[in-house]
């Protein structure tokens, strides 16, 4: 009941933390912000376990229940439950891993027009981070914020 309940919450936090940009905006990926962003993403690849949380999932998969599996999405996928987000492994792969979106909102509109800043959430903070990553978490997994990590 526990983990149901901190699902729905978390669902609920990722709805109301995702950043209020462009309305239309869909979630591209990751590999989408390589071309302009290529050391940070290069840096992302390479340090942040977020890069590659959708192995998380897929290797608890077996022993949780598809309403568990699924309140995983919300921390270790890209826009789980959010219009143009995450859907399935299979649907929506690009999007399988808790990626840049996840922190600077979806990026289409920021690609569209030429990488406007003012169309993604550019300035992170600690705060950005506590929607999934909160003290709970932070004590079980000892987590580090990318914001310190070197990720940017």
């Amino acid at each position: 009941m526990r983990i149901r309940l901190v699902g729905a919450l978390v669902a609920l936090a990722l709805v109301s933390a995702a950043p209020a940009l462009a309305q239309d905006a869909r979630y591209l990926g990751s590999a989408a912000c390589a071309e302009c962003h290529e050391k940070q993403y290069e840096n992302f690849q390479k340090y942040a376990k977020k890069a590659k949380s959708s192995h998380s999932i897929q290797i608890m998969a077996s022993d949780l229940t598809k309403d568990e599996v699924r309140e995983c999405y919300g921390c270790h996928t890209t826009g789980y439950g959010q219009p143009g987000g995450f859907k399935s492994f299979d649907e929506t792969p690009e999007l399988g891993h808790a990626g840049c979106e996840v922190c600077h909102g979806p990026g289409s509109t920021h690609v569209e027009e030429g990488g406007d800043p003012s169309l993604i959430k550019g300035t992170l903070n600690i705060k950005d981070c506590e929607h999934c990553h909160n003290e709970e978490r932070v004590g079980t997994f000892n987590f580090k914020p990318m914001l310190y990590g070197g990720a940017h």
